[in-house]
């Protein structure tokens, strides 16, 4: 075996590349082009400071992308205030305290495009869509997560404070 993403998994860390691999991106530092239909953001040091949408989003329907298993997919790495959902990931850093650790526009670049921070992190980028290999054909040219799910996310993750 070659240790590729196609030979058997070594460790967690491939099985968890293994199970996002039609959302995870390549790498690569680019910006959200307008002509993409994503809308643009400027990252200022570590964050993305004004909101993707020009108003702040829904905390309650942040939470509900979050613990939700076919939209966010944020429990298959991350653990969180959820009692409700067993089998929460473990090799991410836990949710609960996020907006204590992270400014809001912290936690937005961290979800729009992760890999800006962290070049070889698992977690996808949920808004982009340029410079991405092994694109499911379903996400193929859209990104993850609407700008309007990013800011209620972004929203819901703020409220995390203990």
């Amino acid at each position: 075996m070659d240790g590729s993403i196609r030979s058997r998994p070594k460790c967690l860390a491939d099985v968890l590349r293994i199970s996002v691999v039609a959302i995870v991106t390549a790498g690569g530092m680019v910006s959200a082009p307008a002509e993409d239909g994503l809308r643009p953001y400027k990252v200022v040091g570590d964050a993305i400071p004004s909101s993707l949408t020009g108003q702040r989003g829904d905390p309650v329907r942040g939470r509900a992308i979050v613990g939700n298993r076919q939209v966010g997919l944020c429990l298959l790495c991350h653990r969180g205030p959820f009692p409700e959902e067993k089998f929460q990931g473990t090799v991410a850093p836990d949710l609960a305290g996020a907006g204590t650790r992270w400014s809001e526009g912290q936690l937005r670049l961290r979800i729009v495009d992760s890999r800006r921070l962290v070049p070889d992190s698992i977690m996808p980028s949920y808004y982009r869509v340029d410079g991405l290999t092994r694109v499911a054909a379903n996400f193929a040219g859209k990104p993850i997560l609407t700008a309007e799910q990013i800011e209620d996310v972004v929203a819901y993750l703020t409220t995390l404070r203990d």
